[in-house]
């Protein structure tokens, strides 16, 4: 039986529990005396006959005030005994001690209660916006990009014909919730001139995992428990996909890392194969998302190839989430080169159509000058916040400021996550009152109805 094995020896539990039932004894005499003065005063009156008439009732006081006390220090004793079992069993599970515990209690209490949010893209601008959002709720999935063929990911994925594991780590790692040291390991790329250099420990980890498991969703589920990631990290498709840019001079360009190197304008972003399945985990938590994200991230090789997967963007459409595209802050040469917010909005529509899309967060915090002449000699320049451009396309628009302070132009990870939950927050509450207003409307129509 179960129950006996907290009785084998060195344990460090038995004393403790019976100290808790020397305890339970003590309150149980204690109310017993308490409850039955009268009897056991009786008694006393038997025994002590010298003193039956004058001080009878003296008797009876001094019985319950032995009886409380008795109770009162069979309390203590339970007390005391519980905390050290307590004490006892969480030195063990939890050897970081109490500030590890009430993290844990926070995470499960307060965070798994948080709402449901779906973030759609990739590369760095998706994990740092992750990092913000796992601060605030446990219920996050990132549906993220597998069309990565450069660096590390690139070179896996030729050699194993597996999905790209780079994004997907770097979303892992935004979610983990683990030491410092973990995380530095799965970040860590290999240094030398052999086969390694250059490979990231994390990617390699999830291609073994991969090939172990026979399933990269299940990989990177078993991955999520070695590194305690809160959420989900889901890829769009688990086929290998390869972008496809037609350029406004009519030429051609393949290959997600070939197309901002090819200096011109992108007339239209495709997807080979064109048909691509998605994942159902990530289309069952669209359709079951309070709120989904797209971005912020590079455009046309981080959030468009995610829509352009058979099924995302009418995932998207038919979701009754809200759904929040945040813009970038900078252009990025060679993909969005002088474009407006407006015209980031505008050519996702243009690709999968209206619908995916109800606001729009622009940052409309200056950028220092040092800062734009170093971007400027790259080719990369603020977006312009154009409003009035962005409400003619039929979506509202959030301003804010969202820069960190650093020597790069990025969202700042805790300014971005309380703009994006405090709109999921206050747009949830307002459609809980549309609701109830609703409900209330119906009511009085039926009323009238039957009257």
């Amino acid at each position: 039986m179960h129950f006996l094995k907290w009785l084998y020896p060195g344990m460090k539990l038995k004393r403790w529990l019976l100290l808790f039932s020397l305890g339970v004894i003590a309150v149980s005499i204690g109310l017993a005396v308490v409850f039955n003065y009268k009897y056991v005063g009786a008694l006393e009156e038997t025994i002590f006959k010298m003193v039956y008439l004058a001080t009878g009732k003296y008797y009876y006081t001094v019985t319950v005030i032995v009886g409380i006390s008795v109770v009162t220090l069979g309390l203590m004793v339970m007390m005391f005994a519980t905390r050290q079992i307590i004490r006892s069993v969480i030195s063990v599970i939890i050897p970081d001690g109490s500030e590890r515990l009430v993290e844990l209690i926070f995470q499960k209490r307060k965070l798994n209660r948080g709402p449901s949010v779906v973030v759609v893209g990739g590369g760095t601008g998706l994990s740092v916006l992750l990092r913000g959002i796992k601060s605030v709720t446990s219920n996050v999935s990132a549906v993220v990009t597998v069309a990565d063929d450069g660096g590390s990911s690139g070179r896996i994925r030729e050699d194993l014909g597996i999905i790209p594991p780079g994004d997907l780590r770097n979303c892992l790692v935004a979610l983990a919730d683990t030491e410092p040291l973990m995380e530095k390991l799965f970040q860590h790329r290999f240094g030398g001139t052999g086969t390694l250099a250059g490979h990231s420990f994390g990617n390699l980890f999830i291609a073994a995992m991969t090939e172990v498991l026979g399933d990269v969703e299940q990989a990177l589920r078993e991955s999520s428990k070695v590194l305690k990631v809160r959420g989900q990290v889901l890829p769009a498709s688990t086929e290998t996909l390869r972008l496809v840019a037609e350029m406004t001079d009519g030429t051609v360009v393949e290959g997600e890392s070939r197309i901002p190197l090819a200096g011109k304008v992108i007339k239209r972003l495709a997807i080979r194969p064109a048909q691509a399945a998605p994942v159902k985990a990530s289309l069952e938590a669209i359709q079951e998302a309070d709120a989904c994200i797209l971005g912020p991230g590079s455009l046309y090789t981080s959030v468009l190839p995610n829509l352009l997967v058979d099924g995302i963007a009418d995932a998207l459409r038919q979701s009754q989430a809200v759904k929040i595209y945040i813009c970038n802050v900078m252009t990025q040469p060679g993909e969005t080169d002088h474009y407006t917010a407006s015209q980031h909005v505008k050519a996702i529509f243009d690709h999968v159509g209206p619908g995916v899309i109800d606001y729009v967060v622009v940052n409309v915090e200056g950028v220092a000058c040092t800062l734009q002449q170093t971007y400027a000699s790259q080719g990369a320049y603020p977006v312009q916040a154009d409003i009035e451009e962005l409400q003619a396309l039929g979506v509202k628009v959030v301003e804010a400021n969202l820069i960190s302070e650093t020597n790069l132009v990025r969202h700042d990870p805790v300014k971005l996550s309380r703009t994006i939950m405090t709109m999921v927050y206050q747009l949830k509450a307002s459609s809980e009152r549309m609701k109830l207003l609703d409900y209330y409307l119906i009511g009085e129509n039926i009323k009238e109805l039957k009257d």
